[in-house]
């Protein structure tokens, strides 16, 4: 819990308020990005784990790959749903309680993960993280939207998702390389030491909200914040994007070890478990794509994510092997730019229900990551990773048709500023 001594409220009539937004370059912003940094290495660290994991579940339990797939598409899924209310809830109690609550609990429920012997208890422990996971990419998206300065927030977005991009290759790298040498339970639970770890230094390093009024979730009110979000002209489509990146991205890497592991290439689990660390690209991407999205504008820069991870999927389709892992390396950069700008966009037009948008692009982010994830092993199951690419591909064309769309929307227009001044990139 925080400390009483710092509430997450705004003072009362009289006494003075709170300081100005975080800005970049300032000791708030680097202790907030650290925490915020530290969240992500926790929770993508758990989430993704069993990923690379997958062939492993196959051969212990005799599970196909569509099946196995379910021990990442389960938890999506739960999340996706979970997240709609995790933005009402931390409304009412404060967004680092619930931030850390999130952090803290996941950790010790892959803890548990590492030591049940049944597949089906399994698959129980992996929704249950669904559900405890969603109090925190929702609500730190929010208080990124919130605490963060209009031209600080594009990179605080960014170097958040960097974070997200560490989390999600150090667990899938530690668990697919510790399951060669020692088993796949000692490579889970290793995950869920780090992510104790990494939860303890968000609780004690995160500022408190500044900007944030604390008021009481009524779920007729949360509809009514909801239904608002669809009759903005953007935020719906944003929340398309967030379904098109993250099924494609998901479906390439739970098929793609299915294939390196098999003939031609014969790959051991510990290799295949290294080509995950392609994901430190994510860290620049991220950064850099929202840096540059917030100079230029988003509607001139997303695109181009569809477009360059549409280039490296045609690789993963050639034959040799460093084709194949440079494509993983360009669907990599593109979905980590594409995320960070679209993300931070949905903050950007959402106004007073910041949480509320947040929440429904995560919840299309997750469901992207659920129903294309599983699907996908339909396809590979079908046509192999021809089938798969094919898939994949009518996802990222489709991204790239809205983002286009998107680029013919009008520029906002910040309230704090004169008319005459030009509006802020979007």
């Amino acid at each position: 819990m925080e400390p009483v001594s710092r509430p997450e409220h705004r003072p009362p009539a009289g006494e003075l308020e709170p300081p100005g937004f975080t800005r970049h370059g300032t000791p708030a912003f680097r202790r907030t990005n650290l925490a915020l940094f530290a969240a992500g290495l926790a929770t993508f660290g758990l989430l993704y784990c069993t990923q690379p994991l997958m062939p492993e579940f196959s051969r212990d339990y005799g599970v196909s790959a569509a099946t196995a797939s379910l021990s990442l598409s389960l938890t999506t899924g739960v999340l996706a749903f979970a997240m709609l209310f995790a933005g009402g809830v931390s409304d009412a109690w404060g967004r680092k309680s619930v931030m850390t609550a999130s952090l803290l609990s996941s950790a010790v429920l892959v803890l548990l993960t590492a030591l049940v012997p049944d597949w089906h208890m399994l698959l129980v422990l992996r929704a249950l993280l669904g559900l405890t996971l969603s109090g925190l990419p929702a609500v730190a998206m929010t208080y990124l939207s919130e605490e963060m300065h209009p031209d600080s927030i594009g990179l605080g977005m960014g170097l958040y998702i960097s974070g997200n991009a560490i989390g999600g290759m150090g667990g899938r790298l530690v668990a697919g390389v510790l399951a060669e040498f020692v088993g796949w339970r000692i490579g889970v639970a290793t995950v869920g030491v780090i992510g104790l770890l990494s939860g303890l230094v968000f609780w004690r390093i995160l500022p408190p909200s500044r900007h944030h009024v604390r008021h009481p979730l009524h779920l007729g009110a949360l509809m009514g914040r909801f239904a608002a979000a669809f009759r903005d002209a953007g935020l719906p489509w944003l929340f398309a994007e967030g379904f098109l990146l993250l099924g494609a991205f998901v479906t390439v890497y739970n098929y793609i070890g299915y294939r390196l592991l098999a003939p031609p290439y014969g790959l051991n689990q510990a290799v295949v478990g290294a080509i995950f660390s392609v994901y430190l690209i994510g860290t620049f991407s991220s950064a850099w794509m929202g840096h540059l999205a917030g100079k230029l504008g988003r509607r001139k820069v997303l695109w181009t994510a569809f477009a360059l991870m549409l280039a490296g999927l045609a690789l993963t389709a050639m034959k040799p092997l460093a084709l194949i892992v440079a494509g993983i390396v360009a669907v990599t950069f593109g979905f980590f730019g594409g995320h960070s700008i679209a993300s931070s966009w949905v903050g950007r037009r959402a106004g007073s229900n910041k949480a509320q948008a947040s929440s429904l692009y995560l919840f299309s982010y997750y469901m992207g990551s659920s129903i294309a994830g599983a699907s996908g092993g339909l396809f590979y199951a079908s046509h192999g990773w021809n089938g798969v690419a094919v898939f994949v591909g009518a996802l990222l064309a489709a991204g790239l048709l809205i983002a286009l769309r998107l680029y013919r929307l009008p520029p906002l227009v910040s309230p704090s500023r004169p008319e005459t001044e030009p509006p802020i990139p979007q």
